[in-house]
């Protein structure tokens, strides 16, 4: 299949491990199925993907590329992933503007080798990626990296405070 015909998914998860690994493997999937594969990572974690994986890790993959957007953290800490509250700030104040102007790039690029992008998938914790899809007219699929039963428990926490059951008293 030429690259031209093929679907285009941009993959973009919150910038944790336990995100990034399941919507990696779903890429991989998709990629198997014919898919062209961009897995939007953040500066950092690209930086500690190669840190961890090598240089080489990920060359060798044809029609899956990955690219990076800044997600506002300063470079010179190591360990910046690690203060949630500060992440989650950062990706809300920092990633929208940067996530756009990387769908346009990969759309306006006139002679370019990917194919125009048919679709975004999304962590669920990134809600700015469906504002982007929404304003360029490209579809957004999310998709919640948690297991099924941590999803029942945010769904269900609003039921368990109005009955009084949460959270905890006296524990």
């Amino acid at each position: 299949m030429e690259a031209a015909e093929k679907p285009h998914a941009v993959m973009i998860s919150f910038p944790s491990q336990g995100h990034v690994k399941p919507l990696l493997k779903l890429a991989k999937l998709l990629h198997r199925r014919g898919f062209y594969i961009t897995f939007v990572n953040t500066d950092f974690n690209q930086r500690r993907f190669l840190k961890a994986r090598g240089p080489d890790s990920l060359t060798g993959l044809p029609d899956f590329q990955f690219k990076t957007i800044p997600d506002g953290l300063p470079s010179s800490d190591e360990d910046a992933t690690q203060d949630v509250a500060a992440l989650c700030g950062s990706v809300r104040r920092n990633m929208l503007s940067h996530f756009r102007k990387l769908l346009r790039q990969l759309n306006d690029a006139a002679p370019s080798p990917n194919p125009p992008v048919t679709c975004i998938v999304s962590d669920a914790v990134m809600p700015f990626t469906v504002t982007a899809a929404q304003e360029l007219g490209i579809p957004v699929a999310v998709y919640w990296t948690f297991p099924a039963c941590a999803f029942m428990g945010f769904y269900q926490y609003p039921a368990l405070i109005k009955r009084g059951l949460a959270p905890l008293q006296g524990t």
